[in-house]
């Protein structure tokens, strides 16, 4: 095996968001959203998702938090999704909106986080 093979990236192997509150962000993650917890412990947990990707929700031991953003939750049908998690208490900060090659809405967490639904186009 080369150096560079050795090296290189292959993927992300799970995509975590700060919380405040761990017991409070796992019940959303699972409760509201849906999610299929795979892991928990007392300081977070990871929801295994359909496609294979992994999803975190971790407290800091110091407690130390910052705002997370950057995950884009994919949906079948973007305008249904909103309706659906709006009603289940989901704050939908903005959206759907339409970028021609996608449908996504920016909303928030309990833990002050934000994430899209996102539906590819085509």
């Amino acid at each position: 095996m080369s150096t560079a093979t050795a090296i290189a990236i292959k993927g992300i192997d799970v995509h975590t968001y700060l919380v405040k509150d761990p017991q409070r962000a796992v019940k959303f993650y699972r409760d509201t959203l849906g999610l299929p917890m795979s892991v928990e412990l007392s300081q977070g947990a990871e929801f295994e998702l359909a496609d294979g990707a992994t999803f975190g929700v971790w407290k800091m031991q110091d407690g130390s938090w910052h705002p997370s953003a950057g995950v884009m939750f994919a949906v079948e049908d973007c305008n249904a999704a909103v309706d659906h998690y709006r009603e289940r208490g989901v704050k939908i900060l903005d959206g759907p909106i339409d970028t021609g090659d996608c449908f996504m809405a920016v909303c928030e967490d309990t833990e002050g986080n934000s994430f899209l639904l996102h539906q590819r186009k085509g």
